[in-house]
């Protein structure tokens, strides 16, 4: 079991990330843009600059994901939502319809 501020803290990134999504995208348009016209390049330097002043956890790449009831990082399948072990404790125990052990 994850520790709760660890989960408190991820899902503070998800938030963050949410928030900022759209100014990111707008900022990150301008610098991709194939525009060399001298204004264009002065817009570029802005919003780079604007772009390094967003809080560093707003970025979606910062965002991990973490198993929905325990909170493991590690071992996450992102079909179901849950890490691993999570995932065969709840297939053995018959919780997750469809889901049966294999044999052969």
């Amino acid at each position: 079991m994850a520790k709760e501020s660890m989960k408190a803290r991820e899902r503070k990134r998800e938030r963050m990330a949410a928030q900022y999504a759209e100014r990111r995208a707008e900022l990150t348009k301008i610098l991709k843009s194939t525009d060399d016209s001298e204004e264009m390049q002065e817009a570029k330097w802005d919003a780079m600059i604007a772009l390094q002043k967003l809080p560093a956890n707003s970025s979606k790449v910062r965002v991990h994901n973490r198993c929905g009831l325990t909170g493991r990082p590690r071992g996450y399948m992102r079909q179901f939502g849950i890490s691993r072990v999570t995932f065969r404790e709840m297939a053995l125990a018959g919780k997750i319809p469809g889901v049966r052990k294999a044999s052969w």
